[in-house]
């Protein structure tokens, strides 16, 4: 063979192996500098690479019509599908009305769409929050001997992951007539709000055997405060949600009883996975659900592996 011929080969190997990353997808994520959405953009990258994807990533800030922006930006470039991990659950209509008259497969992941049902075309990857709840009391209520007095400090009520998380709880708490909630405040997600909150309740004599909290930052917040307030290390038990190796630290340190595993590279590769079946015009199920998971103290170790 000669040497051009050679060469005009190579280039169309080449080119071959180009358009196998042809798939474009754009992805909105709604705080990057959040700490558990930044696993599960980590988790999108790595599934992108695997699966020979182009991504191009947008920062809502937090801000619902930044993202709205962003996703009519990402169908103005005709890209082959979109994922959203939302800024508000209850204001996702304008971006699945937007994807569906494109005719764009979207994928939300992470926060479900308080949207029923999703139109076709439209998928949610999650987990189910009231399993989270749920997992966390059960795990409270033995530690608690069934009775005592219980505070729960919650997530941003603009989301349905609060909302959730928290029936969870109720949910097993009428198993368990003796256990009171105290009290029932939000502290935003954030680990300030949480230390903060925990304290106002001591200082002005809430009493409370008990803490569960929709995510480990908050949790971290109120062990902190209860430590600043001169409470013995885990003579309080507190228990939060996502399994961060944050979360994980406090674990081993006795500040947090146990916590509950949200996966964010299962949503990630869950929601990578629908989206291109989508693209490939495959069947799909509209919700796709990752399983939560208790972390005990003596299970920390396994957990830990996952972030190395």
């Amino acid at each position: 063979m000669s040497r051009c011929r050679i060469f005009f080969a190579s280039l169309l190997l080449l080119f071959s192996q180009l358009t196998l990353a042809d798939y474009r997808i754009g992805i909105s994520i709604a705080q990057v500098d959040d700490n558990f959405m930044t696993y599960v953009r980590r988790g999108l990258e790595d599934a992108a690479k695997k699966e020979n994807i182009q991504v191009q990533f947008e920062d809502a800030q937090g801000d619902v019509v930044r993202q709205l922006n962003q996703i009519q930006n990402f169908l103005s470039q005709k890209v082959d599908a979109v994922i959203v991990l939302p800024v508000d659950t209850a204001a996702t209509a304008n971006i699945t009305r937007a994807a569906v008259k494109a005719k764009t497969p979207l994928v939300y992941v992470n926060r479900r769409p308080d949207e029923h049902p999703l139109p076709k075309g439209v998928v949610a990857v999650a987990s189910d929050d009231m399993q989270a709840g749920q997992l966390q009391m059960r795990y409270l209520a033995e530690k608690m001997g069934g009775k005592g007095n219980l505070a729960i400090i919650m997530g941003d009520l603009v989301h349905n992951a609060t909302h959730g998380r928290t029936e969870g709880v109720k949910q097993v708490l009428k198993e368990y007539p003796d256990i009171k909630i105290v009290e029932e405040q939000t502290a935003d997600w954030q680990r300030s709000k949480g230390m903060d909150l925990t304290s106002n309740w001591t200082l002005a004599g809430v009493n409370f055997d008990a803490v569960v909290a929709n995510n480990d930052e908050m949790a971290i917040g109120a062990a902190m405060a209860l430590q600043q307030l001169g409470k013995p290390k885990g003579s309080t038990p507190i228990v939060g949600v996502d399994g961060l190796p944050d979360g994980l630290a406090a674990i081993k340190r006795g500040m947090l009883a146990a916590t509950v595993f949200q996966d964010p590279w299962g949503q990630a590769t869950s929601a990578m996975q629908s989206a291109i079946k989508m693209i490939n015009g495959e069947s799909v199920e509209t919700n796709v659900w990752v399983p939560y998971q208790l972390v005990l103290p003596d299970q920390v170790a396994v957990f830990e592996k996952r972030f190395r």
